[in-house]
């Protein structure tokens, strides 16, 4: 395949532009609280964006429409699940954290807001948190120079290690370079290109077609069970109880997430957090609807184009760059603008996996590095935080480099795990950091190993062992690890010794 240099040309530009964000942001970086939060001072407009592109990544343009290729409409109620969780982390957890967080020792990383909260002056919960961060990021952003790579093979004659290792460079170069400020300005960028995108190709396939009803029909002529939200096209099975409590399970997620979490530390005003709730509610409803459809309609451009998904490469999660491509075929301002199309999905993985380097590097340098070598200076802190940037994306491109197995191939699989990950191990914990003033230490504890350590069990050893035989096991993990890391957090700290009055007073302060 044949370079096309009017798609490189674009796309450089596009990669340009990121990196000039960076250096710009790198100069207004006076303390570690600007490299982490951007000194609090975010408005709600790069906050909305920067919080739902971060969010949503590679898996939104790539992953979610190659599930729903495969097995149809029924996969929407993942997308339903993560719409309800969007909502309630904005309404009941966004407000309440920028508060507190600022209460709390002006907290400026999740486990430092954990720490701070319960009085920890022996670490123990920020070396977990920090653990945790450390070894879900890693497999996150694996997920993320996964995607690149798939992205990178389809444009240009390169194989998928050189792929993989351009798109890795190119995160962590300006991630290294701005810090919080500058993924947050290019997540805004970024969220709206993928927008546009993600809205634009479904409806130039659905128009030529002949509108919504011919779509309809011909994917009902295709196959019936495509338009089937309780039954898979492909197994043709119903989707039991089993499969759609996994989908709502998704849901979860979003209380624990902390390259999300950390958005709505560093709205300018906590006042604002209502207006940033509508933007981004608004970005996620049509995003994901127009993912599904995305998927959905790839039948209908193989068909109209006579190929099967085989002769596309046979990997259903390159379906948006192989529309894109087929779309804009001809000419010369047509290439280019299918090069600023396909920039965004360089954008959904960009956006995630520099929020997830920056927080792996907070959590390190703030919570592990900076407890051993308390006198260390700014300069010396942020030095660490980009060496840990660098540590944490070479492991991460070490595991996408692995293509023997699936679950380090497809892109859903890495990301579920992480999701899953996260949720259970941070998601009680915050939800009753921010409403239950009788949080103790251990409790907090309890619950991060419990929510942590149920979804490596039952995500490799119960769920492939008792699978087949036990439905139950095959439930997606966050859903036991969350309900577990509850219960573990509430019975622990009710059996153990009570927070002390300093404690308690200062969360109802903080509430007040």
């Amino acid at each position: 395949m044949a370079i096309d240099w009017h798609v490189l040309g674009a796309f450089i530009s596009y990669l340009i532009l990121m990196l000039l964000i960076g250096f710009v942001c790198s100069k207004r970086q006076e303390n570690l609280g600007d490299y982490y939060l951007g000194g609090r001072k975010m408005n709600k407009w790069v906050v909305a964006f920067s919080a739902q592109a971060s969010d949503m990544s590679g898996w939104l343009l790539m992953g979610l429409p190659g599930a729903v290729f495969l097995s149809g409409i029924s996969e929407a109620w993942i997308g339903v699940g993560l719409g309800i969780g969007t909502y309630l982390n904005w309404k009941i957890v966004a407000g309440r954290l920028r508060r507190y967080s600022a209460t709390f020792g002006d907290a400026i990383t999740i486990p430092d807001f954990i720490a701070n909260r319960l009085h920890d002056r022996s670490g123990i919960t920020r070396m977990i948190a920090a653990l945790i961060i450390l070894v879900f990021f890693t497999f996150y952003t694996a997920s993320g120079f996964v995607s690149a790579a798939k992205l990178f093979s389809v444009i240009f004659p390169v194989s998928y290690t050189t792929a993989l290792l351009a798109g890795s460079v190119v995160v962590v170069s300006y991630t290294l370079l701005g810090g919080y400020m500058a993924v947050c300005w290019t997540d805004l960028i970024q969220g709206l290109l993928m927008f546009l995108a993600i809205l634009l190709v479904p409806a130039i396939v659905i128009c030529g077609v002949g509108g919504f009803s011919a779509t309809v029909n011909q994917l009902n002529a295709i196959n019936p069970n495509l338009l089937n939200v309780f039954t898979s096209a492909n197994t043709g099975l119903a989707c039991g109880g089993v499969a759609l409590v996994s989908s709502f399970a998704w849901g979860l997620g979003y209380f624990g997430m902390p390259h999300i979490l950390v958005r709505f530390m560093s709205i300018d005003r906590p006042e604002e957090m209502k207006g940033s709730r509508r933007i981004a509610m608004t970005w996620v409803v049509f995003s994901l609807i127009a993912a599904i459809v995305l998927g959905l309609v790839f039948h209908l451009f193989l068909k109209q184009h006579g190929l099967t998904l085989e002769q596309t490469g046979g990997d259903p999660e390159k379906c948006f760059m192989i529309m894109i491509n087929g779309i804009f075929s001809n000419g010369i301002v047509v290439r280019i603008f299918a090069g600023f199309l396909l920039s965004a999905i360089m954008a959904a993985i960009m956006s995630t996996a520099d929020s997830q380097l920056l927080v792996s590097a907070s959590s390190f340098t703030n919570d592990i590095y900076n407890r051993i070598r308390r006198n260390a200076s700014n300069r010396e802190l942020i030095g660490v935080s980009r060496l840990a940037v660098a540590a944490v994306a070479t492991v991460a491109a070490i595991l996408a480099l692995n293509t023997e197995g699936d679950f380090f191939k497809v892109v859903m699989k890495m990301v579920s795990f992480a999701w899953g990950g996260f949720g259970a191990a941070f998601g009680p914990l915050i939800l009753l950091a921010l409403y239950w003033r009788r949080l103790n230490l251990a409790g907090a504890v309890a619950g991060m190993i419990t929510g942590s350590a149920t979804c490596f069990i039952w995500k490799f050893l119960l769920a492939p062992r008792f699978g087949a035989d036990y439905p139950i096991f095959n439930i997606y993990e966050l859903a036991p690890g969350f309900i577990l890391a509850f219960i573990a957090t509430i019975a622990v700290a009710l059996l153990t010794r009570p927070p002390s009055t300093e404690i308690t007073a200062e969360f109802d302060s903080a509430k007040k």
